[in-house]
């Protein structure tokens, strides 16, 4: 499923900000140093409301592989698992924004000049600039307000919770020092070294991903990740990890094997009242969203060895 700018920018401010940040807890332990609770020591979701609490406790454990495992049925985590090795499928990284820029973004920091680069690069275009960078933040959330509210593919309950989030990451970013280049040079110097670290080789670019597979990806994955969100908040003041931290999830109604939730939760200053679909499958409960984009990343004849849904 292809997903547009506007789109991604959605992803970023709700999914990111709501339940796929893997932010940084607030202490002076490195991501590295941190312990991550292997996912078979956690168990799937048993209640409706655990579908996204248990997601947001794996990230925040910067558990990427924990993450997929709970995300959806175990068949479909085996079909996905195999998907990626073939190249056929990136998925949870779809559900984040420049998913297919990773590789590119991980070879460009991986440079010997990377640094020294992104500096340079920096200075020359926003040093500075931040009557023209705010004009495009703004242009970039009207034009990504109005597609939400006219693409088909969304339900009035996703279009609703999107257009609050643009709205809300627009208001971070209009405010944030973008231009500054001191806080710029921290964070490309954080960003460089945890690309090195990763020992995912950018240049070959998803060949790279093929040959680790899912879960050793995800998990030289997530401390990049969570580098890159603490830089957020650290430079620039985008706490994602306290959007995770004071997340509120309510049952609203369960009819059989499906649910609808409430997720109410504060993006940069700005709260956020959500409602997402939830359903069991073999006894237990799911986002239904990453369900249907996940079978759907596998492409066509992915329904071979699919699970019978509710």
């Amino acid at each position: 499923m292809t997903r547009s700018l506007p789109h991604r920018l959605a992803l970023l401010a709700g999914l990111l900000g709501a339940l796929l940040a893997g932010g940084c807890q607030r202490d002076a332990t490195p991501s590295s140093a941190i312990a991550v609770a292997p996912a078979a020591r956690v168990a799937p979701a048993t209640r409706p409301i655990d579908a996204v609490l248990l997601l947001r406790d794996r990230l925040l454990a910067r558990d990427g592989a924990g993450f997929a495992r709970l995300a959806v049925p175990p068949g479909l985590h085996a079909r996905l698992a195999s998907g990626w090795s073939a190249g056929r499928t990136r998925w949870p990284l779809d559900e984040l924004p420049l998913d297919a820029r990773l590789p590119k973004m991980l070879a460009a920091l991986q440079k010997k000049d990377a640094q020294s680069t992104l500096i340079a690069t920096f200075d020359r275009q926003f040093k500075g600039a931040d009557r023209d960078i705010d004009q495009t933040l703004r242009t970039l959330v009207v034009f990504g307000g109005e597609y939400v509210q006219k693409a088909p593919d969304y339900t009035a309950a996703e279009r609703e919770h999107v257009v609050q989030a643009i709205a809300a990451v627009g208001d971070w970013a209009v405010a944030a020092p973008l231009s500054d280049p001191a806080r710029a040079r921290r964070f490309f110097t954080a960003l460089v070294a945890a690309a090195q670290r990763s020992g995912i080789d950018g240049k070959a670019g998803n060949a790279a991903f093929a040959r680790l597979g899912m879960d050793d990806s995800l998990r030289r994955l997530s401390p990049f990740l969570a580098t890159l969100l603490a830089q957020l908040r650290d430079q620039y003041g985008l706490d994602l990890d306290a959007s995770l931290r004071g997340l509120d999830v309510r049952l609203l109604e369960q009819t059989g094997d499906s649910a609808r939730l409430r997720l109410r939760y504060t993006l940069a200053g700005r709260p956020i009242d959500a409602i997402v679909p939830v359903v069991r499958i073999d006894g237990h409960w799911y986002l239904a969203d990453f369900v249907a984009r996940a079978e759907a990343s596998l492409g066509p004849g992915a329904d071979a060895g699919k699970p019978a849904s509710p």
